[in-house]
């Protein structure tokens, strides 16, 4: 049996997960009050339903008002012996603010000033006693709806290791600025460019012609080999100190070409190490397209 508490800010895709996990037979339910969660808990773990072998349970603000509410539910389970796993969904509040922007909707905590952002802040402290117990924190900041239905396969399907860190490897142009959100920056200029061969111009990184191009160097193998291992190292200290989100950013001088095929190739090792979440963002690729002279 598997009894799992999905909870987290409010906008981050936590009735998104929990729609995922009824697709995969969980048994879900959202927004239970917090007195009904240990008595939830006892019916599901008697064993009276063989229908019935995975649950999971929407917990947020509304559900406890007060941060002694969630305090005390996972008390009474732990005191219990109830074995339970907890799904914390978080996002910047940056991301976060332009969601409910776009919704137009009004934040649960708000108040009579219906400030969001205060609402976040004041969202963030009531939450923090269920962060600091979470097993699985997913930052959803940049994470499409299928990467993250991809990452609750991953854990709650099948079974595979988490380690709380979601790797996001992005290209950029130098040309256009180095992206804010960039944890870790490295410079691929040092590199032929295949932007100086003519038939090769108007295709990007993802294209065979340019991965083999910028590949075919032993610079570029060096480089790939020394970086993946500089993050593995890394990587782990991370996750040590809480970090859960990495933004790895690969820069040339327009995004299209070398910075492209880099970053997949380092996301792809990465992902073999088969124990974090690894996606790809190429930023610039689409900026510089080559269009061909009108006809005379």
């Amino acid at each position: 049996m598997r009894f799992v508490i999905v909870t987290g800010m409010s906008g981050a895709g936590k009735s998104t997960a929990l729609n995922y996990l009824e697709d995969e037979d969980f048994y879900c339910v959202d927004n239970l009050p917090v007195p009904l969660i240990k008595p939830f808990a006892q019916i599901a773990g008697d064993g009276s339903s063989s229908e019935f072998t995975k649950f999971a349970v929407g917990v947020d603000i509304r559900s406890a008002p007060r941060a002694e509410d969630l305090k005390s539910v996972v008390e009474a389970l732990d005191d219990a012996g109830f074995g339970y796993e907890i799904l914390f969904l978080d996002a910047s509040d940056d991301v976060l603010l332009m969601r409910y922007k776009e919704t137009r909707r009004t934040h649960p905590l708000a108040g009579r000033s219906g400030s969001v952002e205060e609402g976040i802040r004041k969202e963030r402290e009531r939450l923090e006693v269920l962060r600091a117990r979470a097993d699985f924190i997913l930052d959803t900041s940049k994470l499409l709806t299928r990467e993250l239905k991809s990452e609750l396969i991953r854990i709650f399907i099948e079974d595979r290791s988490f380690k709380n860190l979601y790797i996001t490897v992005q290209s950029f142009g130098f040309k256009y600025g180095i992206p804010a959100d960039s944890d870790l920056v490295v410079d691929v200029r040092f590199l032929p460019n295949p932007y100086y061969v003519q038939e090769l111009r108007p295709l990007t990184g993802n294209d065979r012609e340019i991965v083999d191009f910028v590949l075919s160097h032993e610079s570029s193998r060096v480089f790939v080999r020394k970086y993946v291992e500089l993050l593995l190292f890394l990587i782990p200290n991370y996750v040590s100190e809480g970090k859960n989100q990495l933004v790895v950013s690969v820069g040339c001088t327009g995004g299209r070409h070398r910075s492209v095929a880099l970053a997949n190739e380092i996301a792809a090792r990465l992902m073999e190490s088969g124990d974090y979440g690894v996606r790809t963002w190429h930023r610039d690729i689409d900026k510089d397209p080559v269009r061909k002279a009108p006809a005379p």
